[in-house]
């Protein structure tokens, strides 16, 4: 969760006393990047026990009052300790670790990383009875932090139930969220929501992928690279590109693969934007629609696709659309040859030379960020793969015109709404889509 989502006050100090009331007998390892942050929240454990004791059906021992290490009259036990400390004749039944980096610089220490890992295999886990449970909160500082290392093991071994809740929405929210909407947006009280709407207008990229989105990622890429990626907040006068697009496509609606649609526009300097992304785990007949509902609202000039056996299965659907719908697209096939790198290499040769110019501060942008730069290795290959796809058809793009502002009558705005002719699917685009802000078009609705 991201920071100041209260999740130590869920975790660390109400969780404890409702385990304890369940379970009036059993030892608690509580752990924190500082011994004086761990008894912290021991203290305000130990103080609701005492004000809810009642309640909670549970009493401290009357000889049991500091706050790092206390008892109760059932046989109870709660430790509080600092990560890396060393921890010797206590076992316990449910360990818990609030947040084990102390700071960023923290982080990007491998020593300090290597050294958390350690304490959590060697010192934390072996003093677990048998059957005994084990919590993790945190926000996510690096890639390669204790909860990176202990999702990296369950796939091995361990089974961990995983809760990811970012600040702005995603695909498949465990909360039930729309894409793009805020944490705790419906709070007036706390107001969250207009907290994370600062910090995601201020807090640079990185930190809002990595703290916010828990999407950590290298700070440089071994395949593509961080410096490659250049913001723009506004997009170009789409008299000015020329669009095209292309897709990954999959067949399962629930599954690792994802489908992903992509749009790019290059300019007349031969800059390449990312204009749009597209990307969900769904069936064909939702992304085959989602593919068209582009190719109507940005008009691009070839749509990319693999030849394969997924393009074999869905093509006769999607060119059934294409005519039910009368939408003009021409797509165009690439063989599928080598490995997924090699397939990538024209974008990232391109990349290299010219860039990707994108909306870091579109609610996608962490994802597809992460992804790029943890290719190959990464969990995820979808985006890298629509993305090689355009890289394939670079040789055939055509870099876009200039304006001509000499020319008379010229109006930014209505030029631009003409090249989108449907006006009620325009106004409903520029509602729903936080990354379409060019000044040119301010005026677009009031034609």
């Amino acid at each position: 969760m991201p920071p100041g989502a209260a999740k130590s006050t869920y975790t660390s100090v109400l969780f404890p006393g409702y385990f304890l009331a369940n379970h009036p007998g059993a030892s608690i390892i509580a752990a924190s990047h500082t011994t004086e942050l761990s008894e912290r929240w021991g203290r305000r454990v130990r103080n609701l026990i005492i004000e809810h004791g009642t309640t909670l059906g549970l009493a401290l021992q009357a000889d049991s009052q500091a706050a790092g290490r206390w008892q109760l009259q059932s046989g109870g036990e709660y430790l509080a300790a600092g990560v890396g400390q060393a921890i010797l004749g206590f076992r316990a039944d449910l360990g818990i670790i609030d947040d084990p980096v102390r700071s960023r610089d923290d982080a990007a220490s491998e020593t300090i990383r290597r050294g958390i890992w350690d304490w959590f295999s060697t010192d934390l886990k072996t003093r677990l009875k048998p059957g005994g449970r084990l919590v993790i909160i945190s926000t996510r500082f690096h890639e390669d932090d204790l909860v990176g290392h202990v999702l990296a093991a369950s796939e091995k071994d361990d089974k961990w139930e995983t809760l990811i809740l970012p600040a702005i929405a995603e695909d498949n929210d465990p909360l039930g969220r729309t894409s793009g909407d805020f944490l705790w947006d419906d709070d007036p009280a706390y107001e969250y929501g207009a907290f994370l709407r600062r910090e995601h207008a201020t807090q640079s990229p990185w930190n809002w992928a990595s703290l916010y989105q828990q999407r950590p990622a290298p700070e440089t890429g071994d395949y593509f690279k961080a410096e490659w990626l250049k913001p723009y907040e506004k997009i170009p006068p789409l008299s000015t590109l020329r669009t095209y697009a292309g897709s990954d496509y999959a067949v399962t609606s629930k599954g690792g693969d994802y489908t992903v649609h992509i749009v790019v526009g290059l300019d007349p300097d031969g800059k390449l934007y990312l204009l749009d992304l597209w990307r969900k785990q769904v069936s064909a007949d939702q992304w085959v629609e989602s593919m068209l509902d582009l190719a109507n609202l940005w008009k691009p000039i070839s749509w990319a696709e693999e030849v394969g056996q997924i393009r074999a299965a869905v093509g006769p659907l999607i060119e059934r659309r294409i005519m039910e719908r009368k939408i003009p697209l021409f797509r165009q096939q690439f063989p599928t040859r080598g490995d997924k790198s090699v397939r990538a290499q024209a974008i990232r040769g391109h990349m290299a030379l010219n860039s990707l110019y994108v909306p870091m501060k579109a609610s996608w942008y962490p994802a597809f960020q992460q992804e790029l730069l943890t290719f190959p290795a990464g969990k995820h290959d979808d985006m890298v793969d629509a993305l090689g796809l355009i890289g394939q058809m670079l040789v055939t793009m055509q870099v876009g015109e200039r304006r001509k502002t000499e020319k008379k009558g010229f109006d930014p705005a209505r030029d631009a709404y003409r090249a989108f002719k449907d006006h009620g699917e325009l106004d409903s685009w520029l509602s729903n889509n936080d990354n379409f802000e060019s000044d040119d078009y301010a005026s677009i609705k009031t034609l």
